[in-house]
């Protein structure tokens, strides 16, 4: 008996050791003489890891054990924060990178459900019509019921060339649909842009990655650098899931130049903070149009409120996701990571983002190719609709909604996709209602701008 206890007393140690580890990371002291129901707490996880081990109708794998219950309770808090095991903290480092083999998706855990937030421009994903909103049900004929979400991204990528089929529910459809997906080479191109009519830009922004404000500076200067002066420029930040924080701080200095971008404010001090523009001799005076949906979370929504806030841009689409936590990842011992929230978003006027989302100055929903063919952007995944998601500091438990039922056909859905994540066209752009609309505002400013100074 007393050498079967030996690995579990050696497990515990560890444990113990990531717990203590953990709580001096976070801040809170630990005193186990003084809170008692800390202490019993402990003592009964003990207990029931111990009666499981010795008696158990099968032999269990206690490190599994223990790594699942850590996993259930740091889960507990809120969508964004897990345990990562070595593999999972591997492929997060892989996010933001370059690129990776992949079929292309960005996805969550809602309500325990494998789901699609948004496809990446150009992979295997967009081009067979994956949607927002999608559950995967399996991948490669196992079920993603019980799976972690990292062990969900692990299995959808690997090596170009190689095959996956995913199984996925989508609202609507009476049967489940299957994708055979050749996995690609994921590029985390974050920048696409193209002229418009007239010497007015547009520049699409897919996610916040290592390079976003250095790409996002070439094609401004590429656009500045015409035969026209740029007279307006639209940043479409619709679906994009968003990315680094401090790309998004500097995506949004490069339209600022001074006052508060963002704030974040957390519990202890030093998760308190403060991010301010600066002056730059780039002087980008022209008028900005930001395009946001449900599809915009967390980095994007930092650039959508804060351009809005400081009166640099017209916020124009529908509300955005509402991702407005900050998670950190603390190193554990043995590979392991643990990924946390901090602290909250808040907007230079200190509105927070968390559950709510950013709203458009003018509301307008998405039209593509078919006038009736209208996106209904309150369907979409956003974080309220996520289990245990927090809730702006202040504000009331918001409760749970289910979506409406979407009743349009799999060829539009499709259109739409391929449009909205594939290569920018011209073409394709005029026939976008929302782009048009910015174009309008952006050309109206112009002519009442010269109708004021004398101008024709």
């Amino acid at each position: 008996m007393n050498q079967k206890r030996k690995p579990l007393k050696k497990l515990w140690i560890i444990m113990m050791s990531a717990v203590l580890a953990f709580t001096i990371v976070s801040g809170f002291n630990l005193n186990l003489s003084a809170d008692d129901e800390t202490y019993k707490g402990l003592k009964i996880f003990s207990d029931v890891i111990d009666l499981i081990e010795r008696n158990y109708v099968d032999e269990v794998d206690t490190k599994d054990l223990i790594e699942k219950a850590v996993q259930g309770m740091v889960h507990s808090l809120d969508p964004h924060s897990q345990l990562l095991p070595p593999e999972a903290l591997e492929e997060m480092r892989i996010d933001v990178q370059g690129e990776f083999g992949g079929i292309g998706i960005v996805i969550t855990m809602q309500k325990g459900v494998l789901t699609v937030i948004s496809p990446i421009e150009g992979t295997p994903a967009y081009r067979a019509g994956i949607k927002a909103g999608d559950i995967i049900i399996k991948v490669d004929g196992e079920s993603t019921k019980e799976m972690m979400l990292w062990e969900a991204v692990k299995k959808m990528r690997g090596p170009k060339g190689e095959a996956v089929l995913i199984q996925i529910y989508r609202e609507g459809e009476k049967e489940p649909l299957d994708f055979k997906l050749v996995r690609d080479i994921i590029p985390i191109e974050s920048i696409k842009y193209l002229s418009l009519d007239n010497g007015y830009g547009y520049v699409r922004i897919t996610n916040f990655q290592e390079n976003t404000t250095s790409d996002l500076k070439n094609a401004l200067k590429k656009l500045e650098a015409k035969a026209r002066p740029l007279k307006g420029l639209i940043l479409d930040l619709r679906d994009n899931p968003g990315g680094l924080l401090n790309q998004a701080i500097q995506v949004s200095d490069m339209f600022l130049n001074k006052g508060t971008i963002v704030s974040i404010k957390g519990r202890l001090r030093r998760h308190t903070k403060e991010f301010k523009a600066h002056s730059s001799r780039a002087k980008r005076k022209y008028p900005i149009v930001v395009l946001i949906n449900g599809g915009s979370a967390s980095a994007s929504e930092i650039v959508a409120g804060a351009l809005q806030d400081h009166k640099r841009a017209l916020i124009l689409g529908t509300a955005s996701f509402g991702k407005g936590s900050v998670q950190t990842v603390e190193e554990l011992r043995e590979g392991y990571g643990l990924k946390f929230t901090i602290a909250r978003y808040y907007t230079p006027d200190g509105r927070s983002i968390q559950a709510q989302g950013i709203k458009p100055d003018i509301m307008v929903k998405h039209q593509f190719l078919d006038p009736e063919d209208t996106e209904e952007d309150e369907n979409m995944l956003k974080e309220k609709d996520l289990k245990n998601h927090l809730e702006a500091e202040g504000q009331k438990e918001i409760k749970e909604k289910k979506d409406g039922k979407d009743d349009k056909k799999k060829t539009i859905k499709k259109k739409r996709t391929d449009y909205r994540y594939g290569p920018l066209d011209i073409e394709r752009l005029h026939e976008d209602n929302q782009v048009m609309r910015a174009l309008e505002i952006l050309v109206s400013y112009d002519i009442f701008k010269a109708m004021k100074t004398g101008r024709r």
